[in-house]
């Protein structure tokens, strides 16, 4: 699979390789066979798992278990780093490029199907597409004077976050 349809599907699902808000920790090992790094707050407050392209974060429901709360596909960091692209296809079979521009990304949405509605909003050098029934965002660098080299340059996506619902805001079917 490209990393243009990974993220087409993350972002009309809100589910990463099966795993969506509330995946337990155990879940999220037997879905990625990839090296990662724990970070672990302070009185095991919550816990933020590092896989260099994917990073979750997780909070501590019902003891002991760990409930996915956020899921980020941090693209910008494949500017820098050849081997963290070539390591990922290897281990999940997702091939992502060095830089993957938002109209890449917007023309493979509408070949995609169940792609929800995005709101877009100005976060001060960066735009931002929201898909409310999806919970997931697309960061997109929206700064003329930002060149792809060893960052993403403007045009180009960031990132794609996962977030948990906000209480009070009414879950979709698929949230559920």
């Amino acid at each position: 699979m490209t990393g243009v349809e990974f993220l087409a599907s993350f972002l009309a699902t809100g589910e990463l390789h099966g795993l969506r808000v509330g995946s337990a920790l155990d879940e999220v090992d037997r879905a990625l066979r990839h090296p990662f790094v724990d970070v672990v707050g302070k009185a095991g407050a919550w816990l933020r798992r590092d896989y260099g392209l994917v990073e979750f974060a997780f909070n501590p429901e019902p003891e002991p278990e760990w409930a996915m709360a956020t899921a980020t596909i941090q693209l910008h960091r494949l500017a820098a780093d050849d081997d963290l692209a070539r390591a990922w296809a290897r281990s999940t079979g997702v091939g992502f490029p060095r830089y993957t521009s938002w109209e890449e990304l917007r023309d493979e949405l509408s070949r995609t199907r169940g792609v929800p509605e995005l709101k877009v909003a100005d976060q001060g050098g960066f735009l931002q597409y929201r898909a409310t029934s999806s919970n997931v965002s697309v960061l997109v660098v929206d700064d003329e004077d930002e060149e792809r080299g060893y960052r993403v340059g403007d045009g180009d996506v960031w990132s794609l976050d996962l977030w948990a619902p906000y209480r009070g805001e009414p879950m979709t079917a698929q949230a559920r």
